[in-house]
């Protein structure tokens, strides 16, 4: 679970839109009221829907960047006034890093310094539900919040030297205006690629102390975050060890010291089942084949500890909706040349 200052970045650029809170919502579970609460926390799922309902009710194709670039340190709460308050850009950027699950549910990010460049690499969560346009909206989103929180600390004068984006150029639109430097297409990550030496800049609004008693409070909310995840993140790691070979439920309940009864409760206190879990997992992992290796239907059936490859697709399409020949079709829009 984590906070909602995304979606209500979303919810409020769709409503200075002209449209209406309600429909901004749809689907989503959430009460206007609840968008700016501190207290309020929102799953993987609910941020999907409220992305596909921007996608859906609006024909703006700068939508994503400037929602990501209308989020700003100062509505991530405690996370947010941590970087504001940094005295070390260098320490900054790897705190953002660290405690990202904070403020980034639809991504993974990763930075990498050079004595000359730094990057941050920006991945799209593996998701069945995440297709191609939803794959650009999360990408672009997060670009522009990385460099609106980027101009937060160092000043409005911050800019990336380049953007580098997975997926083919749109026709529609100029995204080096958005970016205000050349971007990249069809390239093998989604990067911001910056000059090293703002890395030794002195950020505007640093404060020792200040800084010290913000850290204090994220690594609160981390393992706040961490406890909400609960059984079904422990179920999740054991699983991982071997996806091919997942132990049943009761093994699982053994090595996590647990009574099934106990977990099986735990685990619907939690919204979810055992067989839930590992069609998540497998899936995660599948949509993950596809996209980045050229691995066969056969290959990742027998990956996933399926009996055969017809098994592999039933499951497959179950999950997503499409087959897996289909999938990696459509993947390819956002793709490397390389991977077709």
């Amino acid at each position: 679970m984590h906070s909602a200052t995304k979606l209500a970045a979303i919810v409020e650029t769709l409503v200075n839109e002209g449209i209406s809170p309600k429909e901004a919502l749809y689907g989503v579970q959430v009460r206007l009221d609840e968008l700016h609460s501190p207290a309020t926390r929102i799953s993987l799922n609910q941020m999907i829907v409220a992305c596909r309902n921007a996608i859906r009710l609006t024909s703006d194709p700068q939508l994503a960047f400037r929602i990501g670039s209308s989020i700003h340190l100062s509505t991530y709460g405690m996370y947010g006034y941590a970087m504001l308050s940094g005295t070390d850009f260098r320490k900054i950027l790897e705190f953002a890093e660290k405690y990202h699950q904070l403020a980034t549910p639809l991504a993974q990010i990763a930075l990498e310094v050079t004595d000359k460049c730094a990057i941050w690499t920006i991945t799209p969560l593996s998701h069945p539900r995440i297709d191609a346009a939803l794959y650009q909206f999360i990408t672009e989103m997060q670009l522009g919040v990385h460099i609106s929180l980027m101009r937060d600390v160092m000043g409005p004068s911050f800019t990336p030297d380049k953007v580098a984006v997975t997926y083919r150029p749109p026709g529609h639109r100029n995204l080096d205006e958005s970016f205000e430097c050349p971007v990249l297409f069809e390239q093998p990550t989604n990067q911001i690629a910056f000059d090293a030496a703002w890395m030794d800049r002195a950020p505007t609004l640093g404060n020792r102390a200040t800084h010290a008693a913000m850290i204090a409070i994220c690594d609160d909310l981390l393992v706040d975050i961490v406890q909400r995840s609960g059984v079904a993140g422990r179920v999740r790691q054991v699983l991982l060890q071997d996806i091919a070979n997942c132990p049943n439920f009761e093994t699982v309940a053994k090595l996590l010291r647990t009574p099934p009864r106990t977990l099986r409760r735990q685990l619907r206190a939690q919204n979810t089942s055992f067989r839930e879990l590992i069609d998540e997992l497998r899936a995660h992992v599948a949509i993950k084949y596809l996209r980045d290796t050229d691995m066969t239907s056969e290959d990742i059936a027998l990956a996933l500890g399926f009996s055969d490859a017809a098994n592999f697709r039933h499951a497959f399409r179950r999950w997503t909706k499409e087959s897996p020949s289909m999938f990696k079709h459509l993947a390819t829009d956002y793709r490397l040349p390389s991977e077709d």
